[in-house]
């Protein structure tokens, strides 16, 4: 009798564990959930406004790439994409503030590298982008908000370009 008991008691308090990690499990994930969406915190005063998440830029300028969440940039040498905590030699005293990021929120965009030089070399020398650094500027009166955004960064279906309707502007 006194070992049926102790039985009893045993899964009771067995039950009783397992709610309680289940309940810590729970919530822990809640919370990666929410951070894995937002990483605003992460991303370079020289990165474009607008953007509660980026997970690329591509530099028409350069034909470079940064990886936002490895502060890494990933350029092409020969044949190799290679991954550097710098820019590639040729580029070492460019200014990054001063030349125009596209959002990308897909994974390797470097693999697609021909698709992003194409659709964005339009873009090589403009100067016109409001970066991190600068957001609480105004401009004609205009202030430079967060915009609403979709999957790929923006309402502007993935094009990143930081332009569009501001948020304040709705």
């Amino acid at each position: 009798m006194c070992s049926g008991l102790n039985l009893i008691t045993m899964k009771k308090y067995l039950v009783v564990f397992g709610l309680i990690l289940s309940s810590l499990i729970h919530t822990a994930l809640a919370q990666v959930r929410v951070n894995v969406g937002v990483n605003i915190g992460s991303q370079p005063e020289w990165g474009p406004v607008g953007y509660n998440h980026v997970d690329y830029y591509y530099m028409p300028d350069m034909d470079v790439y940064y990886y936002v969440p490895q502060r890494q940039f990933i350029y092409l040498q020969g044949n190799n994409w290679l991954f550097s905590a710098s820019l590639p030699p040729r580029y070492r005293d460019y200014d990054l503030y001063n030349c125009y990021k596209v959002v990308v929120n897909e994974p390797r965009p470097y693999l697609r590298n021909d698709f992003y030089r194409t659709r964005y070399y339009g873009y090589r020398g403009r100067r016109d982008q409001v970066i991190i650094r600068d957001r609480g500027h105004h401009d004609n009166g205009n202030h430079y908000g967060w915009r609403n955004q979709d999957k790929h960064g923006g309402r502007d279906n993935g094009r990143g370009h930081g332009h569009g309707k501001w948020k304040d502007r709705d």
